[in-house]
């Protein structure tokens, strides 16, 4: 299964805390998994960090040159597709960023990992 980690989870996985589910910290460690990090979820940290509504715990930079241990997770750039898939999203979610990872994995055929239902109005599949 290739899997798509939404903001929540990739916080929760790199700062190993409780908040992540059993179910999506399986997903996530699972080796036959492929695990991908949207660019949109990496943004959305850069900015809350930078307005202080964010306590990384660890600087952004160094949480940046992390990814990817202990186990592999790919940055999944936006693309095109995924820009012309988020025109056409229909409104159920007004977060940007996170119509962005529906934009994405709907795109790629990626299993969303985290714990926001508003996920399943656009028939994304979802591991929580």
């Amino acid at each position: 299964m290739n899997v798509l980690l939404d903001t929540h989870s990739f916080l929760w996985m790199t700062l190993d805390m409780p908040e992540l589910s059993a179910r999506a910290r399986a997903a996530i460690e699972n080796p036959a998994n492929r695990k991908y990090v949207s660019m949109a979820s990496l943004w959305e940290l850069a900015i809350k960090d930078g307005l202080g509504k964010l306590d990384l715990q660890t600087p952004l930079d160094e949480l940046l040159a992390e990814i990817g241990n202990p186990f592999p997770l790919h940055r999944l750039g936006i693309q095109d597709a995924h820009v012309l898939a988020y025109r056409n999203l229909a409104l159920h979610h007004r977060d940007p960023f996170d119509r962005m990872l529906v934009a994405q994995a709907l795109s790629e055929g990626l299993t969303v990992v985290g714990c926001d239902e508003a996920f399943d109005a656009y028939g994304v599949r979802r591991v929580w």
